[in-house]
């Protein structure tokens, strides 16, 4: 007979109770699939911050044309190939010096993100042709990420400030009294960047102006990919010292935008600008309490495109604007 302690469990049911340990191959299973599952988390967060990589070197390495022509032969405009140091010494610009007649006066061009002086989309020979007529010297010159020879990344405007001073340096050697700088996209945001750092600006036309900013950044990057805001903007962030050797934080967005230049400043800006909404422009043009500071807002106008969809009331905008920027 078994006996049975009291209060307690029968010996034999002791023996008889199944375990409640795991087999060593259930525990190597389980094993095999915890590391399965860690291993395809970290593959993802792998590929997701890989992605954010090559977003990263994408906008910092644009794609531009080679030169194709000249003032010359496009526009009868005689030009000097001219080279020139960025305003830190960092390198060494290339560019066109397109002289007017005993003009002491100069239209420095800025163009834009992914070209290069010609900016055929715009188109910028017919600009230059313009500006030229109306008696100005015209600069037109490449930054470092279009270089024909030497190129080297976009940093959102904090060595293209540089280049450009260096451009409007060359302007003041060459006698210019009244200088205009003319940018579009990035060009104009570069523009408004280098006229936190000088006094030898006397007017600006800021065409489609492109601010790098986190919000500008993102709203470019949503329109080609569905990323969510957080943690991409974390992300693009850090990556960007690192790829660019340029952060977001050394560009200078948030002066610029309570920025009231002691200038005048034409903005054009198209409500249909997909890489830079208009209300950037809108805000910009707020700060300014300069007189002769002007804003055009043009309905349905798109990205730097805005003289080929109405040529002749840009001109005459334009035409206006400098005409009240010589008389103060």
């Amino acid at each position: 007979m078994i006996s049975t302690p009291q209060g307690g469990t029968p010996l034999q049911s002791l023996v008889n109770e199944p375990s409640t340990q795991l087999s060593p191959r259930l525990i190597r299973f389980k094993h095999i699939i915890i590391a399965l599952g860690l291993s395809v988390v970290f593959f993802l967060m792998f590929c997701f911050i890989a992605l954010h990589a090559y977003i990263v070197w994408f906008l910092s390495n644009p794609a531009v044309a080679p030169l194709y022509s000249n003032p010359l032969q496009v526009k009868g405009m005689t030009y000097e190939e001219i080279s020139f140091p960025a305003k830190d010494g960092s390198r060494i610009m290339q560019g066109w010096y397109i002289p007017a007649t005993d003009s002491d006066k100069t239209i420095v061009f800025s163009h834009g993100y992914g070209a290069n002086r010609e900016e055929s989309w715009i188109p910028m020979y017919d600009l230059a042709h313009y500006a030229h007529r109306q008696g100005f010297n015209v600069v037109m010159f490449d930054y470092g990420f279009a270089s024909q020879t030497n190129r080297e990344v976009a940093t959102g405007g904090r060595a293209e400030s540089q280049q450009l001073l260096g451009a409007i340096q060359l302007a003041k050697q060459r006698g210019a009294q009244e200088i205009v700088v003319w940018g579009f996209s990035m060009g104009a945001g570069t523009a408004l960047q280098a006229a936190l750092q000088t006094k030898d600006v006397d007017a600006m036309i800021l065409d489609s102006t492109f601010l790098l900013e986190p919000d500008t950044l993102y709203h470019n990057i949503r329109n080609q990919i569905d990323l969510p805001r957080h943690p991409s903007l974390e992300i693009l962030e850090l990556l960007f010292p690192v790829l660019n050797g340029t952060g977001l934080q050394q560009i200078p967005y948030q002066q610029v935008k309570t920025q009231d230049y002691p200038f005048p400043i034409f903005f054009i800006h198209g409500t249909m600008d997909e890489k830079a909404p208009y209300p950037i422009a809108e805000a910009l043009a707020a700060n300014q309490t300069h007189p002769a500071s002007e804003v055009w807002i043009v309905q349905d106008g798109l990205h730097e495109l805005i003289f080929r969809e109405h040529p002749r009331e840009y001109l005459r905008r334009i035409s206006t604007f400098l005409g009240n920027v010589q008389q103060q």
